[in-house]
């Protein structure tokens, strides 16, 4: 879909604004790079439409989030901001994309935690290094998850569930979305935590997975909340905690983690921007300022919240602090917990 609006006039040159004389354009065509010269070299930015590359198929969380940020963005800078969904091997396809891609600011990456930190973690080898190769922008939003059980295990709280659950090594299965998938990790990374064991069940996606937890199939899971809350005011489901830092406004009843009495554990899959390594600065500022600016508006900001995201919005250093982090603790959980790609 693209987003196009008419262009206005860009500024002015900065050497018309600074009344730059014969000398100093003659300098500019010299060769001679003064700092007025650089000013009216440099094209205003961006001059032509830009392309967003989400590494998942059309219609899922990364497509909710990132088009109507996107379309305010083309608004606010008056060209176009293009998606493209470009899936395939756990989101690497497309961040192989972006990586490859000229550092002019007209090809960006609109990635989740899975494309960026777990598919660090789980390939051994990649045709990139996202710490080297990625800028990041900004995280926009998280999507927290919560720690959901089926009525018929015997337990009502996380302290509840990990004292079973170190009694019964091994017994109480969970389910994922697939092996290396973003629940994988965050229910591997509990289980090193409390030092319990819960025996790992892959599906293939959120759906399957969710049916199995509603059926009895698996006693366990880390699901959103969006899509499990009507089996949950059904009774279908339990809800222990909420992997977000505070309550969320889509299900108010469910505690944190750290109310449930596991201060420390989180469990929310974040989206951001990123840009290709060796992107200007004065592009990498201006994307994360038009960005959060589109975030902030009612329009794009509230049905966020309703819809269960934690609205973001952190600076580029903020973020790639965070990448830096989960890449770590991603791998790491990788390694002890064994987990590999299939």
């Amino acid at each position: 879909m693209k987003y196009t609006l008419p262009r206005t006039f860009p500024m002015a040159p900065a050497a018309l604004r600074l009344g730059i004389g014969l000398a100093g354009i003659a300098l500019l065509f010299a060769g001679v790079a003064t700092p007025a010269a650089a000013q009216v070299a440099a094209p205003a930015w961006p001059s032509k439409p830009v392309r967003i590359i989400i590494p998942t198929p059309a219609g899922g969380n990364p497509d909710f989030v990132a088009r109507p940020i996107m379309q305010k963005m083309a608004e606010q800078l008056r060209q176009p901001f293009v998606i493209e969904n470009r899936p395939g091997a756990a989101g690497t396809i497309g961040v192989d994309f972006v990586v490859r891609a000229p550092a002019d600011g007209y090809t960006m990456l609109f990635g989740a935690v899975g494309h960026v930190a777990t598919s660090s973690a789980l390939y051994a080898k990649l045709p990139y290094d996202a710490l080297r190769d990625l800028i990041p922008v900004t995280n926009l939003a998280d999507a927290p998850f919560a720690l959901f059980v089926h009525p018929s295990l015997p337990v009502k709280s996380v302290k509840e569930l990990i004292t079973l659950a170190r009694k019964r090594p091994g017994e109480i299965t969970y389910a994922s979305f697939g092996i290396g998938s973003y629940p994988h990790f965050a229910t591997e990374a509990l289980n090193a935590m409390v030092g319990m064991r819960m025996n790992h069940v892959p599906y293939k996606g959120s759906a399957p997975a969710a049916t199995a937890l509603l059926s009895g199939e698996v006693m366990a899971g880390l699901d959103a909340p969006q899509s499990t809350l009507p089996h949950l005011r059904s009774g279908r489901l339990r809800a222990l905690a909420m992997g977000s830092t505070q309550r969320i406004s889509i299900a108010p009843e469910i505690p944190t983690f750290a109310e449930a009495g596991l201060p420390g554990y989180t469990a929310s899959a974040w989206f951001g921007l990123f840009l290709p390594a060796g992107t200007p600065k004065a592009i990498v500022d201006a994307t994360h300022r038009e960005g959060v600016r589109a975030l902030q508006l009612p329009e794009i900001r509230e049905p966020l919240l309703k819809a269960g995201f934690q609205v973001i919005g952190s600076t580029p250093e903020q973020f790639a602090q965070q990448v830096r982090e989960d890449i770590a603790r991603f791998t790491k959980i990788a390694r002890e917990a064994g987990i590999k790609a299939e």
